[in-house]
């Protein structure tokens, strides 16, 4: 999920921060990365790191509900874009997830899920990462159920569509190569095509 970064001239030092923080904790992650680290990469002073994120997990916090937009505005451009690459209809748009994987994984910076890993490494320290991974995924699954015509499945098969998706984000990010990554997409696929076919 790639975007342009912004020159550094062009952002305020809040944006500087969040933008550094964005890229550090979700390549290297959160607990790997100390906000001396931080301080020094977006070029600001101490005092106004701490001016404008009191704490690390002010930051973290920030960083999710900032992670959660970009993310979310690029999935739906990405199911757009594929939508209209491979045009599908009714349940069959299912299948566009595969798609929007593949194109992720093919991003340089792919590291998997940011929410997924959060929680991974900081639930017990910080549980409010939880609450907004939480609401990051039902977005996700909103998202996805709008693929889906009306009907009395459709929110129970976006729920599994989206559970396979996270499944499958999760195998993507453990492969050690591009052939291990496209076999992550390939059982996406499979699996998405099943759910439609038993629906």
């Amino acid at each position: 999920m790639s975007s342009p970064t912004p020159l550094a001239g062009d952002l305020s030092a809040r944006e500087r921060i969040l933008a550094t923080a964005h890229d550090l904790f979700y390549r290297d992650g959160i607990r790997a990365t100390g906000v001396d680290r931080l301080i020094a990469e977006s070029g600001v002073a101490k005092l106004t790191f701490y001016r404008h994120f009191p704490s690390k997990d002010a930051l973290v916090r920030e960083f999710l509900d900032f992670r959660h937009r970009r993310w979310m505005a690029w999935f739906i451009d990405a199911l757009g874009r594929c939508g209209a690459a491979s045009p599908a209809e009714g349940h069959a748009r299912l299948l566009l997830l595969a798609d929007v994987l593949r194109e992720w994984t093919e991003q340089p910076d792919f590291r998997g899920c940011a929410f997924i890993n959060s929680v991974v490494e900081i639930a017990q320290a910080l549980p409010e990462a939880v609450d907004i991974a939480r609401a990051h995924k039902g977005e996700m699954t909103q998202v996805i159920a709008e693929l889906l015509p009306d009907g009395a499945t459709r929110e129970l098969l976006a729920d599994a569509a989206a559970l396979v998706f996270d499944g499958a984000i999760v195998r993507a990010q453990m492969a050690c190569d591009a052939a291990g990554r496209e076999a992550a997409v390939g059982t996406l696929r499979t699996v998405l095509g099943a759910l439609v076919a038993r629906r």
